[in-house]
């Protein structure tokens, strides 16, 4: 149902992501953050559902293509435990962000697992967002101060 994009990132460089656009136009946004799996199909699959129900849905590839097999724990840790979770928040995540507001739609954030650490970081420090929904995933104490969430969250 969806496709593969690129966008921009806030710095001018460039994300790919997985987008499933709503059937009518200028639906409100949802940015779909993956596990540590990777941008794998059960996250595509997520926003493919979330365009049935009425949303734009992108999922940003924080891996940058590297999709890790089911209970290879091993390597899942090994890629999330590389990635700049400040870096990937306020650059991919806020670029994709930026990408579904362009029409001047309302844009929400979830994430599942390392996702819901993102979607907490992202509450904090993306602008842009309305909401945001975390699904089991705790950021460390550093990243974020719960005084620094001014929008709805919901963990």
């Amino acid at each position: 149902m969806g496709t593969e994009i690129s966008f921009k990132r806030p710095d001018g460089g460039d994300a790919k992501g997985y987008l499933s656009n709503a059937a009518r136009g200028n639906a409100p946004g949802v940015v779909v953050v993956q596990e540590w799996w990777g941008l794998q199909d059960q996250i595509k699959g997520m926003c493919d559902r979330f365009a049935l129900a009425g949303f734009d849905a992108l999922a940003p590839d924080l891996y940058k293509g590297v999709v890790v097999p089911y209970h290879d724990t091993a390597a899942a840790n090994k890629e999330m435990s590389s990635l700049n979770f400040m870096d990937a928040t306020e650059q991919i995540v806020r670029g994709a962000v930026q990408y579904l507001k362009r029409n001047g739609a309302k844009v929400g954030l979830t994430g599942f697992c390392m996702g819901g650490a993102v979607a907490i970081i992202g509450a904090a420090r993306i602008p842009e967002l309305g909401a945001a929904v975390a699904f089991y995933g705790i950021p460390p104490e550093q990243a974020v101060k719960p005084a620094d969430v001014k929008i709805p969250l919901q963990r």
